[in-house]
């Protein structure tokens, strides 16, 4: 299966709001992104990544730092519930790793 038809499927189904905001994941082979985004205002409420920062391990525990930080921002900026974006990744492996982290540290989705 294409990856373009598994992110349109996936996308099809999310939209982010006031309330539930998107949290959107991109792996690229060197880093990790993560975004909070505000659809109907088209906005980006806070976001983390590993450019620039030195951390150390295997791309599995750099996710799973990500989704720690990324809640924590969240927490900082009063959102408590968001809707996971996968993208065009299944759910496995470090996509799960930042998940598992994100909910650990206390962000709903």
């Amino acid at each position: 299966m294409n990856k373009t038809f598994r992110a349109n499927r996936t996308r099809a189904k999310i939209h982010g709001t006031a309330e539930r905001p998107r949290l959107s994941v991109h792996f690229s082979n060197l880093h990790i992104t993560a975004q909070i985004i505000d659809d109907d205002k088209k906005t980006t409420l806070c976001y983390v990544t590993t450019v620039g920062q030195k951390l150390t391990g295997t791309k599995t525990e750099k996710a799973a730092k990500i989704g720690e930080e990324i809640a924590k921002k969240a927490k900082t900026a009063k959102i408590s519930k968001v809707v996971f974006d996968r993208g065009a990744k299944l759910y496995a492996g470090r996509m799960k790793a930042l998940a598992d982290a994100a909910r650990k540290e206390g962000l709903e989705f």
